[in-house]
């Protein structure tokens, strides 16, 4: 699979959840996420409760908040369209600082951001203690479509690559006095995406080729030993073993 690099959401540590095996802690997350999705929006303590114990999570991992809330940038398009429904929306209305907002639009707004922010904070705190690649080992052992994978793994090795390549090929239209600063230019931009893309497509068919000489089968080798112990289980699938118990307490 390759040794490969640190990504930038990874930070590394020798936390209790760093150590802990890749599908464990996807697996965690993805029924972590059912429960909150399953949770309803009326139940406030509920997920209260649960940004609690991503909260923990985050301690346990000494990932600091700091570094949380900066990468939570990526949810500002929901919080926009979320802001946008109580204005658009229909039904009964109700004043709050002199706006005349939609009460469904408010449960719906409501409903949208909780459970994205609590969907966005599991994702990153899963990203900074799980290195990419061993995130999709942990897909592997899971038993995901091994073609799916591996169209991952290899987008996840050669995206630098081909973003080196499109930096170099920027490099040289400037070092030509080329500079983009209208719609004019569109037709120049056009033709180097084609260009990347042609050798980017030819790059993967010389690495197809050269795995084919080395004995590629379809299945990638790992080299990794990352069974996971009942105890390593238990860990992990405790976060969604009390988030469902405190939806149980809910009904």
């Amino acid at each position: 699979m390759g040794a490969g690099h640190h990504h930038q959401l990874y930070l590394p540590g020798d936390s209790v959840v760093h150590r802990l095996p890749p599908q464990c802690k996807l697996l965690a997350i993805f029924a972590f996420a059912l429960v909150v999705v399953a949770t309803p929006r009326e139940r406030f303590w509920a997920f209260a409760a649960y940004a609690v114990l991503l909260a923990g999570v985050a301690v346990a991992a000494r990932v600091p908040v700091t570094y949380v809330l900066r990468r939570m940038v990526i949810e500002v398009p929901f919080v926009l369209f979320a802001f946008l429904i109580p204005v658009i929306g229909l039904g009964e209305r109700t004043t709050v600082l002199g706006l005349s907002l939609s009460v469904p639009g408010l449960w719906a707004a409501w409903n949208i951001l909780a459970k994205a922010t609590l969907g966005v904070i599991a994702s990153i705190l899963l990203a900074a203690t799980t290195e990419p690649r061993t995130i999709l080992i942990g897909a592997q052992r899971l038993r995901l479509p091994s073609l799916l994978v591996q169209i991952a793994m290899f987008m996840l090795r050669y995206m630098d690559v081909i973003m080196d390549e499109m930096r170099r090929m920027r490099v040289a239209r400037e070092s030509r006095g080329f500079e983009a600063r209208n719609f004019r230019h569109i037709g120049v931009i056009a033709r180097s995406a084609g260009a990347l893309f042609i050798r980017s497509y030819e790059r993967g068919e010389r690495v197809h080729l050269a795995m084919l000489s080395r004995g590629y089968s379809g299945q990638m080798p790992i080299i990794q030993d990352l069974s996971a112990s009942v105890r390593q289980w238990g860990i992990a699938l405790a976060l969604p073993a009390i988030a469902l118990a405190v939806l149980g307490l809910t009904w």
